[in-house]
């Protein structure tokens, strides 16, 4: 198992551990909140009993129990006749009225006449829960209740909880996240930068051989030699593009199409002949380029769709673009073995190989280049296993020219 098809069952697992305390937080709470329900409306079917009593009931001490009962039963609730007036209120705003009195006397019990307040109560009670119905004085009567503001809040508890709870995640794996990524482009920086280090020295070596191997040889138009000269300047390339890692490269106006197809022609003597190269498109679009890194870029690319063509095959490299957009593209098609569509995103991430002896760095180095060098993108704009995969890279524009048809 590759390394990052570990890490992302490890995020699934986290992920299922995750919704599985959530969903037990969630059932605990509402196992609650139906206990205590069914406790409010026994309490709301006392409160209508102990009203019943209060007009049946002339002993003073039993008055007095009653009374008591009444009195600490804090569930809000209303009381109404069989015309759906109101006749009587608990657990309400204490400051407002339903019954119409003077100024006076509504001044000096500092009160306000507010019937709004009270047919919004009720609506909403009626909405929440059924009535309870009983008879006093020969006349039905129905007690509306709503949801204590404990109740209120317990419901909402779960909620705010797993809310809570989601955010700090979040914080917490950005922060974790950020982090390790900083430290991976330190070590990233760190082993590229000592990398075109070590190489500078037999570099320099090997481009001396080589003069003195053509004086002592007489060799100056041998191609072999010439070739032996493309290869270590290939070196200087490689370590060129080393050293300029973790530094904000220059990028300098280049024809596209005279890049991509230098870099083409000095790639395709040095792979397989069964392979066929074709290079068309826009000759006349110009973007930002660093030579060294976007070489890095095609080379990664070219090597990825030789390695899927087994045996005879053929690359494709198109170059158009968008006036309107501003935009360059670059596709790169192989007719190899194909991608799966599932992983389309996969194979930019570092790690991610299907080769025995890779390291799965190609393609997240490409998007790296591509996206925070040269403010592009790149990704798998088409694949079908068996037939073949087209990779697109999208480049900003510097100018075009009126004449180009794109």
């Amino acid at each position: 198992m590759n390394p990052y098809q570990q890490k992302r069952r490890w995020k699934y697992f986290l992920l299922a551990f995750a919704v599985v305390i959530a969903s037990g937080s969630v059932f605990y709470t509402s196992y609650l909140v139906r206990n205590i329900a069914r406790a409010e409306r026994t309490r709301a079917q006392v409160w209508a009993l102990s009203m019943k009593q209060l007009v049946n009931t002339y002993d003073n001490d039993f008055l007095t129990y009653v009374f008591a009962v009444r009195d600490s039963l804090v569930v809000p609730a209303i009381i109404t006749d069989s015309k759906g007036e109101i006749v009587n209120w608990r657990g309400l705003d204490s400051t407002k009225t339903y019954n119409k009195l003077d100024k006076a006397e509504l001044k000096q019990r500092k009160l306000q006449y507010d019937p709004g307040y009270f047919k919004d109560e009720l609506a909403y009670m009626k909405k929440q829960h059924p009535p309870i119905k009983f008879t006093m004085l020969n006349e039905p009567q129905f007690v509306y209740y709503k949801d204590s503001p404990l109740l209120t809040q317990l419901k909402l508890f779960p909620y705010i909880q797993l809310s809570v709870i989601a955010i700090f995640l979040m914080v917490a794996y950005t922060a974790f996240s950020s982090s390790r990524k900083s430290e991976q482009n330190q070590v990233w920086v760190g082993l590229a930068k000592e990398t075109a280090h070590q190489l500078g020295t037999p570099i320099s070596s090997l481009m001396a051989w080589i003069e003195l191997m053509k004086d002592k040889f007489n060799a100056e138009d041998d191609p072999l030699m010439a070739e032996m000269e493309n290869d270590v300047k290939r070196l200087e390339i490689v370590a060129d593009r080393f050293s300029k890692i973790g530094s904000k490269p220059k990028l300098d106006e280049h024809p596209v199409y005279e890049v991509v197809k230098e870099f083409v022609d000095y790639f395709k003597v040095r792979v397989s002949k069964k392979i066929n190269f074709e290079l068309t498109g826009n000759r006349r679009l110009t973007a930002g380029l660093n030579i060294p890194l976007f070489d890095w870029v095609l080379e990664n690319l070219l090597k990825n769709a030789v390695n899927a063509i087994d045996g005879t095959g053929s690359i494709h490299v198109q170059i158009h673009g968008s006036k309107q957009k501003k935009q360059i593209f670059i596709d790169i098609t192989d007719t190899g073995k194909g991608i799966p569509r599932s992983k389309f995103d996969t194979v930019f991430q570092p790690g991610y190989t299907t080769r025995q002896r890779g390291w799965g760095l190609g393609l997240s180095l490409t998007k790296r280049i591509i996206h925070n060098y040269h403010n592009g993108q790149i990704f798998v704009k088409d694949s079908e296993l068996g037939k073949g995969t087209t990779f697109r890279i999208v480049l900003k524009t510097i100018r075009y020219d009126k004449q180009a048809k794109l």
